[in-house]
């Protein structure tokens, strides 16, 4: 890959997107982890950092460091920011709606993602900005998100960068060590982290993608990364059964052209 030059389309994609939005500019959630603070560094060079909102929502469950990490991104990228602890929603939301207090922490955590997401579209909406998302492409494959939680926005300037890339424009923007290197969490229970949910760690996994991309089957990619098979089909299962995250609701058709499905706005228009 070659990070000056997919920087220089992301940056125009960025800019191009809130010039035809007729926004002011953008909001972001400044999580401390490497993909947001790409992403955030990205729309400083595409719109200036006075036109760009972090937002650090931290919760009771949420490392200090985190936070901390976002703050460094924040004053390093002289980006303006909030931090709101998201907690007393998250909270008010588990005494109205949830019966039982031992749910699954996937439950929970994914209160936890759709909360974030109200809190950056209530700023998205006052401010007449755009909600960037800062899911890559690895994650959007195999579904590593939570439908209307992160995976929630109106553009996704990473989207089609795999995680080990996304390292390497990290590097190109001068994003901190300490950053690039941390384990990556989904930060949504005590002790996440992203590879212990997925099963293998992001090189082997998006290796295994990227020969899904380029149409090998299991067998290929299990023997050209000298893996067990059970391992490539599990990645694969994850990728078929996360299909209804990459696309909005399915629409019955019915009538000649069908919202969505055949009758569709070019976008730019």
């Amino acid at each position: 890959m070659d990070p000056e030059f997919v920087e220089k389309r992301i940056v125009k994609f960025i800019r191009a997107k809130v010039i035809d939005a007729g926004f002011s500019g953008v909001v972001i959630g400044l999580s401390g982890g490497i993909d947001s603070s790409v992403v955030a560094a990205l729309c400083v060079r595409a719109l200036g950092s006075d036109k760009v909102l972090g937002l650090m929502l931290p919760e009771k469950d949420s490392e200090p460091s985190d936070v901390k990490d976002a703050l460094k991104i924040a004053e390093q990228f002289n980006i303006p920011y909030k931090i709101i602890d998201v907690s007393p929603i998250i909270n008010a939301c588990k005494v109205t709606y949830v019966e039982d207090a031992a749910d699954p922490p996937m439950i929970v955590g994914n209160v936890k993602a759709r909360v974030r997401m109200i809190t950056l579209y209530y700023y998205a909406n006052k401010l007449r900005r755009l909600v960037v998302g800062t899911s890559n492409k690895s994650e959007i494959l195999i579904g590593y998100f939570t439908k209307f939680g992160d995976g929630a926005s109106d553009i996704l300037p990473i989207g089609d960068l795999y995680k080990t890339q996304v390292r390497q424009l990290a590097d190109y923007l001068n994003i901190p060590r300490e950053i690039i290197d941390k384990i990556p969490t989904a930060g949504l229970w005590k002790g996440q982290t992203d590879e212990s949910e997925i099963g293998v760690p992001y090189s082997v996994l998006d290796l295994i993608l990227y020969g899904l991309e380029h149409w090998k089957n299991e067998s290929e990619i299990a023997e050209e990364l000298q893996i067990p098979i059970e391992k490539v089909n599990r990645i694969v299962e994850m990728w078929r059964r996360s299909e209804h995250k990459r696309i909005g609701p399915v629409i019955f058709k019915i009538a000649y052209r069908t919202p969505s499905l055949d009758w569709r706005v070019p976008l730019g228009l």
